[in-house]
């Protein structure tokens, strides 16, 4: 069943010579300016015998920004770090695409460069509490973007795709999942909306659509993948029409003929299996919580083209060699998933090592 991993694929203009990739992981660990360090292209160059490479969530603007420490793709400096990136990542031999994130209203004033109030489609405070660097702070209200800015954030989407391409990255990913702002467009319990952004589903996915044309647009469609996590109640999200939404976005992105669908797995199996049928390109699944043979046989079986994995990545620089050759893994240490330096980051031992 394994060995349905090892077979080459080719997702729209990137070429993997298998199909275990690294899921996106968001580590803190970039400078207070958002710039990618040394540390972490060691940290990625480590990993780079995945098939491919999701890197963490990259604010494509300062609006963007939701958490501390979180890289950005939008000045040059930002582009200069994430150069050393790329360049580690290829001189090892291995394939990297930079996840487009904007929080939206998962941020707070503190985290971000401007210290503005977070923006988000309506102004609908989620709930809970954000981690600054003066500790655990009430979510803020947002404020409601205009229709305007709504077109205005779609360009900064463009322009950082533009910006990851001129670093070397072989793609991007626009995060459409996790509750964060395109998902929020998604959501009914946070856009309501009354322009041609909300209400229906048409309106609703509109905002998600218009991102990966722009991305498909300014860099190529074959470089351009975009994730989704269906009924994901992560971030205070409430989703009740997911039979109809996501059939309806991902039908509208098929045209488009995206490098790939990029799909986080939350147990609906009969619409996974709905989108698995509408989408026409490489389908890349995320199985959280399973092992490795039962992502090996959604290969096997035609449901998914290429698996990616989290925390197994993290803890095991050398992963695809230790599956290969049947060997234990490396516990992770939740308490240095986020933030820090080293420890927990570079610091995993490997199997020669």
């Amino acid at each position: 069943m394994l060995n349905a991993l090892w077979n080459p694929i080719v997702a729209g203009e990137i070429s993997l010579p298998h199909r275990l990739a690294m899921a996106p992981l968001t580590r803190n660990r970039s400078t207070p300016d958002g710039v990618p360090t040394e540390l972490n292209a060691e940290y990625y160059a480590q990993r780079a015998s995945h098939a491919l490479i999701i890197t963490e969530g990259t604010q494509p603007s300062a609006d963007g920004q939701g958490y501390p420490v979180t890289p950005g793709i939008y000045t040059d400096e930002h582009i200069a770090g994430w150069r050393k990136v790329t360049d580690a990542v290829h001189k090892a031999d291995g394939r990297i695409v930079i996840q487009l994130m904007h929080a939206g209203r998962m941020s707070h004033p503190d985290n971000t460069p401007h210290h503005r109030q977070p923006v988000a489609p309506s102004a609908v405070r989620p709930a809970g509490e954000m981690f600054t660097a003066s500790g655990l702070q009430e979510m803020p209200v947002p404020r409601e973007l205009s229709t305007e800015e709504v077109s205005a954030t779609v360009d900064d989407f463009r322009r950082a795709a533009a910006a990851a391409v001129a670093a070397g990255a072989d793609g991007v990913e626009i995060h459409g999942a996790n509750g964060y702002l395109v998902h929020q467009f998604l959501a009914t319990n946070t856009n309501q909306r009354t322009d041609q952004y909300g209400g229906s589903v048409d309106n609703r996915i509109r905002f998600a659509v218009e991102v990966a044309t722009a991305v498909a647009d300014e860099i190529g469609a074959g470089r351009t993948g975009i994730r989704i996590s269906p009924g994901n109640p992560f971030n205070d999200i409430v989703e009740s029409d997911t039979h109809e939404l996501y059939p309806a976005l991902v039908s509208a992105l098929a045209p488009l003929d995206l490098a790939y669908l990029h799909i986080a797995h939350g147990g609906d199996d009969e619409l996974l299996h709905t989108l698995r049928k509408v989408w026409p390109t490489a389908l890349v699944l995320n199985r959280a919580g399973t092992d490795i043979a039962t992502r090996a046989k959604d290969v096997e079986d035609g449901l998914a083209d290429i698996v990616t994995v989290g925390t197994m990545a993290l803890a095991n620089p050398d992963l695809v060699e230790r599956v290969r050759a049947g060997a234990p893994l490396n516990t992770p240490d939740p308490a240095t998933f986020y933030g820090g330096d080293a420890t927990g980051y570079t610091d995993y031992p490997t199997l020669t090592a």
